[in-house]
């Protein structure tokens, strides 16, 4: 069976057998079943590749083929479910400015799946790729800030970073940035709003020292 048709069925396993389909488990629950149906249906430089070629890619350094093999590992898709291997394939790529691997690779980090938990790695993990304009990164900072998870809890930047997630077409980001602004004053949300629109982002800098 093709690595192709191998994706299209586990992913309509995922919808039957979890949450996964539902908009609110990409952001609210971080779980990483929806990060991978997400990304695995995405058309990739290494999308159409064998498992085989898949891993002989990756090995050569190939950033979108080292991701996609951490997915399968994380998903055990073809091979057994190993999320400290899944781990090493994000680094790999993530470390070479692959924005999915580094929101995999802070979400491995924020569930603490197969190694030790860090809200402070998967923080990091996700501002980089937010300096890339990822779409799902903006979302989960944007949940991170409402929960003060890693970081003081502070709704100004939650809704920045939901308005953000959301102008890239996240509807559920929208939702949960219109939810979030029923808690908050009028000043407040025109605050966040002016955040949101100067925001730019900077160089991605790997070399700051990771926490």
């Amino acid at each position: 069976m093709s690595l192709r048709c191998t994706i299209i069925l586990v992913l309509s396993l995922v919808c039957v057998i979890s949450s996964a389909c539902a908009p609110t488990n990409t952001f609210e629950t971080l779980d990483m079943d929806a990060v991978v149906a997400n990304q695995l249906s995405k058309p990739a430089e290494a999308g159409n590749a064998t498992a085989n070629d898949l891993r002989k890619l990756a090995e050569a350094g190939n950033a979108d083929a080292q991701n996609r093999l951490g997915l399968l590992y994380t998903a055990g898709l073809g091979i057994p479910q190993n999320y400290e291997r899944a781990k090493r394939w994000f680094t790999r790529a993530a470390e070479q400015g692959h924005a999915g691997a580094q929101v995999n690779l802070g979400t491995l980090y924020l569930v603490g799946h197969g190694f030790y938990q860090s809200d402070q790695q998967a923080l990091f993990w996700f501002r980089n790729a937010a300096e890339q304009n990822e779409a799902l990164a903006f979302a989960k900072l944007g949940l991170l800030y409402a929960r003060g998870q890693g970081v003081p809890r502070d709704i100004i930047q939650a809704h920045m970073w939901y308005n953000l997630s959301a102008a890239h077409r996240l509807g559920q980001a929208a939702e949960l940035r219109d939810a979030l602004a029923q808690q908050m004053t009028p000043a407040q949300i025109a605050e966040a709003q002016r955040l949101a629109r100067e925001w730019k982002p900077r160089m991605n800098k790997l070399s700051q020292t990771v926490p």
